[in-house]
C-alpha cells in the first residue's frame, strides 16, 4: 500500500511538471519582442531572449526610433505606436472591425505579452500644446499627459487619442491567467532593460534557471511606520506581505521603524525585497559587496524609481538590477501612491505561480500612466514549488528553505500560537536556523519578547555564517532592550564586536553600544 501511494504521489507530481512545461509554449506563442534597430545591442538582446524562451523569429519586431530614454508624444506616435499597430494588423495578431462611427474596435488578439528590449525609449515627456482628440481635465491626475512608453503600449489596441489622465486597468485585482481575460485590448508589456547589456542577459538567464528550481531564500520588507493620511495604505501593503510569505514558509525580516535598513545591515540570502519612501538606493544596497540571490525580485516604491534605467547609481530600479535582481517595478514620473503597483497584490500573485507580467499588471490600478515593469514578462519564480528531485546532503542550505515551505503549506491553517509552537519544534529538530529566526520574529511581532529572545539566542548559536549571526544579534539585543535589560543587550553587542570588529555590521553594533551606554532618562516627578 505504501509503495502504491508513493507511485501515486510521483505520478501526480510528474503530471504537474509536464503541465507546467506544456504551458510554456502557449506563453511563448503569445509573446512578441520589440527592439530598437538604431540602438546598440538591442537586436542581439532580442535574439538572445527569443532563443532562450523559444519565441519564433517572426515574433521579433524591430523599430527605428530615438535612442534617448525620453521622447516626445509625436515621436511615440510616429516611430513606436503607429508602426506597431500596422505590424499587429499585417501579421494578423489582431482581429478588428470598423464601427458605424468609423472607430476601430479590437475583437480578438493572439498576443498577450510584450518584451520591450533595452534601447527602446522609456518615457514620453509632457505635451504642452493641444493634442488632437485629447480632452484634458483639471485635477492632480486628469491634467497629466506624460507617461511611460510601456504603459501606453499596454493599451495600444484601444486606438485612443486621449492622452491626459490614466485609463482603468481591466486586469487590476484579477486572479486568472491573461489568456482568460475577456478583453483583447490589454497587452502585458515588460521591459528587459538595465544599466548595461550584460545585466539584461543575466536577468534573462537567472529568470529561466530560477524557474526550474524555484526562488528560495529570505524576504526583507522595509516599512516606514507611516500613519499620515494618504500614506498609510502603502504601509498596509507592506504589512500584509510577511503574512502572505509565512503562509508558504518564506522567512521574512520585516522592519517598520521610521528608517530604512541601515548601512551595514547584514542582508543575506535576499530573494525578495519590498520597501518604500526613500529617493535613491541606500543602506545594504549601497554596499559594494551586496548581491541578491539569482532570480530575486526587488521593488521599492518612490515617485521616480525608474526615472532612468541607464545609471546603476540613480534612483532604485537601475541599482537593484545592477546588484543582481532579476525583476523590479518603478515609475518614470510622479504616479501618486494609489496608482502605483499595490505590492501586496503583486507578491500574492507571484506566490500563486503567475508570471511576472501577470502579477505586475494585476497589481496596478491604471494604465496609460507612469509604471514600468522591468524583467522577463514570462518569469514565474514560484511556479515550481513541487519538485521530484530530493536535495542532496551537500545542498543543506537549500533544503532548509524547502523544509519550511513544506511545513507551512501543511500546517498554516492551525491556530497561530499552535503554528508557531509546531514551527519551533520542526526548526529545532531539523536544525533549521532560518526557520528558528523566523519563529523568533513572529513571537516578537506578537509581543512575546521573552520567547523571542530565547528563540533568537538559539538561532544565533545555530548559524555559522557571520552575517547571519550579526543580524540575529542585532535583533536579540533590541529585544532585550525592549524588556528593559540593557545590560544583557550590551553584553551581546560587545561580544559580537569582539568576534567581528571589521564586519560591515560593526558600525551598527558600535552605534547600538553607544546608545546602550547612555544613562536612562530620569523619570519626571
Amino acid at each position: 500500500m505504501r509503495r502504491c501511494r508513493s507511485l501515486l504521489v510521483v505520478a501526480v507530481v510528474l503530471t504537474l511538471v509536464i503541465e507546467a512545461r506544456a504551458a510554456e509554449q502557449p506563453l511563448a506563442a503569445s509573446t512578441i519582442i520589440v527592439y530598437n534597430k538604431a540602438a546598440l545591442d538591442s537586436a542581439e538582446l532580442a535574439r538572445f531572449y527569443a532563443q532562450r524562451r523559444g519565441i519564433a523569429s517572426d515574433h521579433i519586431v524591430g523599430l527605428t526610433c530615438s535612442t534617448d530614454e525620453e521622447i516626445t508624444r509625436e515621436e511615440f506616435d510616429s516611430n513606436i505606436a503607429g508602426p506597431l499597430r500596422e505590424i499587429f494588423k499585417t501579421r494578423n495578431w489582431w482581429t478588428m472591425h470598423e464601427t458605424a462611427e468609423q472607430r476601430t474596435v479590437l475583437t480578438a488578439t493572439s498576443i498577450r505579452f510584450v518584451a520591450v528590449i533595452k534601447g527602446v525609449p522609456l518615457k514620453i515627456k509632457p505635451t504642452s500644446g493641444p493634442y488632437p482628440g485629447d480632452q484634458p481635465a483639471s485635477g492632480p491626475v486628469s491634467d497629466h499627459n506624460e507617461a511611460s512608453v510601456d504603459s501606453e503600449l499596454a493599451v495600444l489596441g484601444s486606438f485612443s487619442r486621449q492622452i491626459s489622465g490614466p485609463m482603468r486597468n481591466p486586469y487590476f485585482q484579477s486572479f486568472k491567467p491573461i489568456g482568460e481575460l475577456d478583453n483583447p485590448v490589454l497587452l502585458l508589456v515588460c521591459r528587459l532593460d538595465a544599466p548595461n547589456a550584460e545585466t539584461v542577459r543575466r536577468m534573462i538567464v537567472d529568470s529561466i534557471a530560477t524557474e526550474k528550481k524555484g526562488l528560495w531564500g529570505r524576504a526583507y520588507v522595509d516599512g516606514m511606520h507611516e500613519t499620515a493620511a494618504g500614506y498609510a495604505i502603502g504601509e498596509q501593503w507592506l504589512a500584509e506581505i510577511p503574512v502572505q510569505l509565512r503562509k508558504v514558509g518564506v522567512p521574512v525580516v520585516y522592519d517598520n521603524s521610521p528608517a530604512i535598513f541601515p548601512d551595514g545591515y547584514p542582508m543575506t540570502d535576499c530573494a525578495l525585497y519590498y520597501g518604500w519612501r526613500t529617493e535613491k538606493a541606500a543602506g545594504p544596497f549601497a554596499q559594494s559587496e551586496f548581491r541578491f540571490l539569482p532570480g530575486a525580485v526587488a521593488v521599492h516604491i518612490h515617485s521616480f524609481t525608474a526615472m532612468t534605467l541607464r545609471d546603476p547609481n540613480a534612483n532604485w530600479v537601475g541599482p537593484l538590477l545592477a546588484k543582481g535582481a532579476a525583476a523590479s517595478m518603478g515609475n518614470v514620473y510622479e504616479p501618486y501612491l494609489q496608482l502605483t503597483p499595490h505590492l501586496d497584490i503583486f507578491n500574492d500573485r507571484l506566490l500563486h505561480g503567475f508570471t511576472f507580467a501577470e502579477s505586475a499588471y494585476m497589481s496596478v490600478r491604471v494604465l496609460s500612466w507612469m509604471s514600468v515593469m522591468v524583467g522577463d514578462p514570462l518569469y514565474r519564480p514560484y511556479a515550481s514549488w513541487l519538485q521530484i528531485e530530493v536535495p542532496s546532503a551537500s545542498a543543506k542550505r537549500g533544503t532548509d528553505w524547502k523544509i519550511y515551505h513544506e511545513f507551512a503549506v501543511k500546517n498554516i491553517t492551525r491556530p497561530a500560537a499552535e503554528f508557531r509552537d509546531l514551527t519551533w519544534q520542526t526548526a529545532t529538530s531539523s536544525h533549521n536556523c532560518s526557520m528558528m529566526e523566523d519563529v523568533a520574529r513572529m513571537e516578537e511581532r506578537e509581543g512575546s519578547l521573552a520567547a523571542a529572545t530565547s528563540h533568537l539566542e538559539r538561532a544565533r548559536t545555530c548559524y555559522r555564517n557571520g552575517d547571519d549571526v550579526l543580524r540575529v544579534t542585532l535583533a536579540e539585543a533590541d529585544a532585550w532592550t525592549k524588556q528593559n535589560d540593557p545590560k544583557k543587550a550590551l553584553e551581546l553587542v560587545r561580544d559580537a564586536l569582539q568576534n567581528a570588529p571589521d564586519a560591515p555590521a560593526a558600525s551598527l553594533l558600535r552605534k547600538m553600544e553607544e546608545d546602550l551606554k547612555k544613562p536612562a532618562p530620569t523619570p519626571k516627578p
